[in-house]
């Protein structure tokens, strides 16, 4: 049963299109099954950037085909503007499949989410203000609009009314703002209908069928491990589940029919938005390596916040997800180093914690343990093998591979599709 998960080991931003689109020429279906236009890929083909933020990586492989399951939530707009801009550029996006049970967002739900963030000041999550979290919790208060409701202008009416029943309410008195007419979410809602119609599809089925006929089926999370609302850094996460379990329910494949599950780990850590971050950076360190590095984010625009690698984290991201493998991107960043800090423990109250605490005072309040690499000045862009790095970076990836608790089966040293060193097959 060739079906694998990937997903990113810390708080996202790990370099998931790159390793995504590795695998595409290998495999039949790539799936998103979870989040929203939050989430952002950017892949490397040739001389060509692409820029993805709710497109499964797949869509740039032309044997694949890209598909967006139940557990997503999609913004009609965002998603064609985004086929329409792929188009433009000469990719073929006709093979895209829509689950129609996926989730809309709609309009009410990007204002809820702006003045809500606004509205809590310094207490503010740092989401990007494009409805994710407001349409995860209407799906959940059972208020939610699917991408089927699109075909059935009564139903869909009733659902709007509805929901906007209670949130002109809270826009007009909580927030001072406008109500929402319905008609005009109800027009422009069925203004994408016809648009979207020959890409849905019941993706549960499709997939489940493909999977027993021995077709390679990918499911690629977005944002990281340690943004997971139940597992996460919370409350400084996402919506959605981008663990592995969220791929059984974000796309209705049984977790006995997954053979793989890698999770992708940039060999420093980074994160956008608030919260704890152990290791963040606050010198000329963490300038140089979002310089170098080029960390900003593909969705939001905004800088990444950057520290050293945090082998607790990627251990934690071991245990929850079950990985079976790493796939280590931007090792190239980190040469020019002459010593490179890894933080192996944490400490806590005084007290040496190895694995990531629960509470999340204690998280709050954890102190780096560092252990110092040597580190390396060599060029490694053109390393096509593992024995081709420096001595030193072949020590630096086998430290961290030791510390994390699963085998590293990949390596980037550099953002073109090419410049990746496998060591171990995914398939």
């Amino acid at each position: 049963m060739p079906a694998l998960v990937l997903l990113g080991a810390q708080w996202g931003d790990e370099g998931k299109g790159k390793a995504t689109d590795l695998l595409g020429g290998s495999v039949d279906y790539v799936v998103r099954y979870q989040g929203g236009n939050n989430a952002g890929h950017t892949v490397v083909v040739g001389d060509q950037k692409y820029a993805l933020h709710l497109l499964p990586s797949g869509i740039l492989s032309p044997g694949c085909t890209p598909v967006i399951g139940n557990g997503v939530v999609v913004d009609p707009a965002v998603l064609l503007s985004e086929l329409s801009g792929l188009a433009d550029r000469g990719v073929d996006t006709s093979k895209l499949l829509i689950s129609g049970n996926a989730h809309l967002i709609t309009p009410y739900h990007t204002t809820l989410d702006k003045v809500s963030e606004r509205f809590l000041g310094k207490r503010k999550i740092g989401t990007t203000g494009r409805g994710i979290g407001p349409a995860y919790a209407d799906k959940i208060n059972r208020v939610g609009i699917r991408v089927q409701d699109l075909f059935d202008e009564s139903i869909l009416r009733q659902k709007v009314e509805a929901a906007l029943d209670y949130k002109n309410q809270v826009l007009a008195k909580l927030y001072n703002r406008r109500a929402i007419a319905v008609d005009q979410v109800v027009e422009e809602l069925l203004g994408y209908a016809d648009r979207l119609s020959g890409y849905v599809a019941d993706t549960t089925l499709l997939l489940n069928n493909a999977i027993d006929q021995d077709q390679v089926v990918l499911f690629e999370g977005g944002q990281g491990t340690l943004l997971d609302v139940d597992h996460g850094t919370y409350p400084f996460v996402t919506s959605s589940n981008p663990t592995a379990g969220g791929a059984c329910t974000g796309t209705g494949v049984g977790p006995t029919k997954i053979s793989r599950v890698i999770g992708i780990l940039k060999a420093y850590t980074t994160r956008v938005g608030a919260g704890p971050f152990p290791t963040e950076l606050l010198d000329e360190d963490g300038e140089k390596l979002r310089t170098i590095g080029g960390e900003r984010g593909v969705t939001t625009g905004r800088d990444r916040r950057c520290g050293w690698f945090d082998a607790v984290i990627a251990r934690y991201a071991t245990r929850v997800n079950g990985l079976t493998d790493f796939f280590l991107t931007k090792l190239d960043v980190l040469t020019g180093w002459e010593r490179i800090p890894v933080c192996v423990a944490y400490e806590i109250d005084g007290k040496r914690v190895e694995e990531l605490p629960y509470s999340q005072t204690d998280f709050h309040h954890a102190k780096p343990i560092y252990e110092t690499l040597p580190g390396w000045s060599e060029d490694i862009t053109q390393a096509k093998t593992f024995d081709e790095l420096p001595k030193n970076a072949q020590k630096y990836v086998q430290a961290l591979e030791e510390m994390s608790g699963a085998p590293i089966s990949a390596i980037g040293v550099g953002p073109g599709r090419d410049e990746t060193i496998q060591i171990n097959s995914f398939l």
